[in-house]
């Protein structure tokens, strides 16, 4: 099944006019404020889908079973990686976490560009599979303004959050690793630059050969005739 997620990439056109999405991937350390920013674009840019991840852990505050997350039992978690239903799957400050491959290839197929809001974990196994998705780092602008956020959120237990503060360093050192990296200073700033990376990304050229195809065909026709 993921060689046929591959050989859709490879294949299809890159938008809803050209017939296929494009796979995004957002990632930043626990409290950088990436949902909130991906929150924004799904509000503000048309044909964006936001991937619904599995998770092991409990629902924190007012989160909702298959809005922010699916939460499953581990042993369901786990028939789920026998049978190969996870794009990608990681473990992460002791509980599990995956994307859905039948979720991702069904918006693709739709045309609509798909965001997936994982770790940095999950991001270079995305990175390792498929070639032409765009990785997007969210970077907090100090440390600790991250851990006023995490401390803020309260939804940590004292032990969960020394794990996430003492593992923030080293998931900020993985922000080289991604094409590119936007600065959480300014919520209104950083969300416009996320939404202009998905646009930017919609215009390169070889994202478009489907759409373009009758209009180049068009002038070609024309070659040497004026």
């Amino acid at each position: 099944m993921l060689n046929e997620l591959a050989n859709a990439i490879d294949t299809e056109s890159s938008n809803v006019a050209g017939g296929r999405g494009m796979l995004i991937v957002v990632s930043s350390p626990s409290g950088g404020g990436k949902g909130t920013l991906i929150d924004r674009v799904l509000r503000t840019v048309p044909g964006v889908s936001y991937s619904i991840s599995y998770t092991t852990r409990a629902p924190r505050g007012t989160e909702q079973d298959g809005h922010e997350y699916f939460f499953v039992l581990t042993a369901a978690f786990e028939e789920m990686i026998r049978r190969g239903e996870f794009l990608e799957w990681a473990s992460v400050y002791g509980y599990l976490y995956g994307t859905s491959l039948a979720q991702v290839e069904r918006e693709l197929k739709a045309g609509h560009d798909i965001i997936l809001e994982i770790d940095v974990q999950g991001a270079a196994s995305i990175r390792k599979k498929i070639d032409d998705a765009v990785s997007i780092f969210i970077l907090p602008p100090s440390f600790e303004l991250l851990r006023q956020r995490l401390v803020a959120r309260g939804t940590d237990s004292p032990a969960d959050l020394e794990r996430r503060l003492r593992g923030a360093p080293a998931e900020v050192e993985q922000h080289r690793n991604f094409q590119y990296v936007i600065l959480n200073d300014d919520i209104n700033r950083a969300s416009q630059q996320l939404a202009a990376v998905i646009y930017a990304e919609r215009a390169r050229r070889e994202r478009q050969s489907a759409r373009l195809t009758e209009t180049l065909a068009d002038f070609g026709q024309f070659s040497g005739k004026l």
